[in-house]
């Protein structure tokens, strides 16, 4: 991923926060002298690895498992907000017009070698360590333990555990940090003016940055 010094994010804590807050992962790996994309929730998980490990399931059919037969190396991609940045809130379009469209975004990449579980205890408490992340909010949150024994025994026996000890960890806040302050400002408020979920989220996240580096 192409890093302009001003948009890096090195940060742990910041890097494992989007990782949380956004745990739906493009996981991208190669077989066959193909390049191969899948879409998998993960859970960061504590460990001794020095970066961490991210560990999910997937179906037993998906041929990323195929994958692993020729290289266990794994690109793991995480974004958070993003939105069109128009250039007529800069404050130097008044001023000259030189102004051009951008978009702002978070991302993050992470880097390792996936191993498989295919133990059913291994599977269960991910699966309940999973569920009780997301869960969490809900006013009777749902456990694995609501469904019937046998249904849920059969269900494991359809998965296969992932597991990423992270090898490398890289993020990217484009923020619009190569700009003015006043530009900076400007464009948070667009982003908050539009009404999308995605431009108020990445609006206050601007908003905060702004205050932190005044």
């Amino acid at each position: 991923m192409y890093i302009p010094k001003h948009f890096e994010e090195t940060r742990p804590l910041v890097l494992e926060n989007l990782i949380r807050r956004y745990p739906l992962a493009t996981i991208v790996t190669q077989g066959n002298g193909e390049l191969s994309a899948n879409h998998i929730p993960l859970l960061l998980g504590a460990t001794a690895a020095p970066l961490g490990v991210l560990q999910g399931h997937v179906a037993r059919t998906n041929p990323l498992l195929s994958d692993l037969a020729e290289s266990q190396d794994a690109l793991i991609i995480f974004q958070g907000p993003d939105a069109y940045v128009s250039p007529s809130w800069y404050a130097e379009k008044a001023l000259t017009g030189k102004v051009v469209p951008t978009w702002n975004y978070l991302a993050v990449h992470a880097y390792g070698k996936i191993s498989t579980h295919e133990d059913p205890d291994w599977l269960r408490e991910h699966l309940q360590n999973l569920t009780t992340e997301h869960e969490s909010s809900f006013d009777t949150p749902w456990q694995i333990g609501d469904a019937p024994s046998e249904y849920v025994s059969r269900m494991l026996r359809g998965i296969v555990g992932i597991e990423i000890a992270i090898s490398r960890v890289v993020g990217k806040w484009k923020l619009s940090q190569n700009k003015t302050p006043a530009d900076q400002q400007a464009i948070a408020a667009g982003l908050g003016l539009q009404g999308r979920p995605e431009g108020i989220a990445l609006a206050q996240i601007m908003a905060d940055a702004i205050k932190a580096n005044p």
